[in-house]
């Protein structure tokens, strides 16, 4: 190939990549030319370059062009450096920004590094924001877990069941890392039922039922949370069951179950007893018949050691049929001694 062909083909090339050159920057700029000239209309200008960058970064330039708008027409001077990094970070770009205008708005004390900080660590900075400037209401206790009451007992056994209602704003400082509204929840209705509990009568705690609110305000339940109570204000307290009568006659009945079974084991002992004394007789009774057995006995050896005679045996053999005759008349004359009636 001779030099003027070379020459030729170098040109070609060099044409080729004009034209993919020019059709490359033809697309990139009608991609981007309405978001460039959108941006530079608003006074935060973004090169095209940039944008091609966020482009091959695989940033959305959309919401990263329209969040530093906002900031820019808001005042605030936020690097489309520092909102790529936000984005590419996880965060929630969008939010974060209307937080800032939000804080800036209401003069609350609110850098970027922290509102991209609470963003990540998964908190709501922009609710955060608003209940800092507006702040919101929280039931205690959460009628969405169930009871709808906080239940105590007084001094003098009366249940008394309380609603509170709980005024807190966000504390910025402390969102990171700092308690949520069950940890309020759990700790208000801790020191309402300390402030019944320690209240000698129920009748004191329905006179003044703002006492049990300046007893948990003052113990400062706001500590490691990520709020600031600003008021306590008890919404309804009710009169509940008699626990301290019902506990006692529970006791009652269990004293008397306690009664009842010393009472049935000293019966089982009582009638143990009588069955050892019956015992007792009936074996001396078996004494008395095995010496009663003994009198034939010695009877016989006195007869033949000669101490009784013939005729002293008749004697007391006449004896004892006259006392068996005289027990007989006695039995048959003993229902005759009773009247009709039964009486003596």
């Amino acid at each position: 190939m001779n030099g003027a062909g070379i020459v030729g083909l170098i040109f070609a090339v060099l044409i080729f990549f004009l034209v993919v050159f020019a059709l490359v920057f033809l697309a990139v700029l009608v991609k981007f030319f309405k978001l460039y000239i959108q941006a530079l209309a608003s006074g935060a200008p973004v090169s095209l370059a940039r944008l091609v960058g966020m482009w091959l970064r695989k940033v959305n330039a959309n919401v990263i062009v329209e969040s530093r708008i906002n900031a820019v027409k808001a005042g605030l001077n936020i690097s489309t450096d520092d909102l790529e990094s936000h984005y590419l970070a996880g965060g929630n770009v969008v939010r974060v920004v209307q937080a800032l205008i939000a804080a800036s708005k209401a003069n609350i004390d609110l850098n970027w590094k922290r509102a991209t900080a609470i963003d990540l660590a998964g908190r709501d900075i922009l609710e955060a924001v608003r209940t800092s400037v507006n702040p919101k209401v929280i039931d205690c206790p959460d009628p969405s877990r169930g009871s709808s009451t906080v239940a105590a007992v007084a001094m003098d056994g009366i249940q008394l069941q309380a609603k509170a209602r709980v005024t807190v704003r966000t504390n910025i400082n402390t969102l990171v890392g700092g308690a949520t509204e069950e940890t309020i929840i759990a700790r208000v209705g801790e020191g309402i039922v300390t402030t019944i509990g320690s209240a000698r009568s129920h009748k004191e705690v329905l006179e003044n039922p703002d006492r049990i609110s300046k007893t948990v305000l003052q113990r400062g339940l706001d500590a490691g949370t990520a709020f600031e109570i600003l008021s306590i204000d008890i919404a309804d307290v009710d009169v509940g069951e008699n626990v301290g009568a019902q506990l006692q006659i529970k006791q009652a009945e269990a004293d008397k179950q306690i009664a009842q079974a010393r009472a049935e084991e000293r019966r089982a002992m009582a009638m143990a007893r009588e069955q050892e004394m019956r015992a007792q007789v009936v074996e001396m009774r078996s004494r008395v018949v095995e010496a009663e057995a003994e009198i034939p006995r010695a009877i016989a050896e006195a007869f033949r050691k000669g101490n009784l005679g013939i005729m002293d045996y008749y004697r007391l053999k006449n004896i004892m049929a006259d006392t068996e005759m005289r027990d007989s008349i006695a039995k048959m004359e003993r229902p005759s001694d009773k009247d009709e009636g039964g009486h003596v």
